[in-house]
């Protein structure tokens, strides 16, 4: 995490404002979505380890960096870790946007499944 501008001790003792505030001021300095991405998924880590409430923190700058920058591994790696960050179009665009491919074949497969599926029941309405 020092390379991102925070020791592991402020990591996990700094609060949340004083937090948002430092990874917003290092995304705006550096403009390194992946950078933000991995101090956020510490940042869940420890919200799951105290009592303090980290959940939602950064939404928009998550939804910035998801949504409006450019599609890289680590956006891939972690895009699930921030479901809960996203409605239900913006995360079927965000899936299309991180695995065009994947989407795609989806698709093909939906187009011939349905296609087999009508094809014998026409010959049977047919006859």
């Amino acid at each position: 995490m020092e390379e991102y501008g925070l020791s592991r001790n402020q990591l996990f003792t700094l609060t949340r404002k004083t937090l948002e505030k430092r990874v917003n001021n290092y995304y705006q300095a550096t403009n390194d979505g992946n950078g933000a991405i991995e101090i956020l998924i510490a940042i869940q880590v420890r919200e799951e380890l105290c009592d303090a409430d980290f959940s939602m923190m950064l939404m928009e700058l998550v939804q910035h960096i998801f949504l409006r920058t450019r599609s890289t591994a680590a956006m891939r790696r972690y895009y699930l870790y921030f479901a809960e960050y996203f409605e239900k179009k913006e995360w079927r665009l965000l899936s299309i946007k991180l695995f065009p491919a994947k989407t795609y074949i989806a698709e093909k497969l939906r187009a011939l499944y349905t296609q087999f599926i009508k094809e014998p029941l026409a010959g049977l309405v047919g006859s």
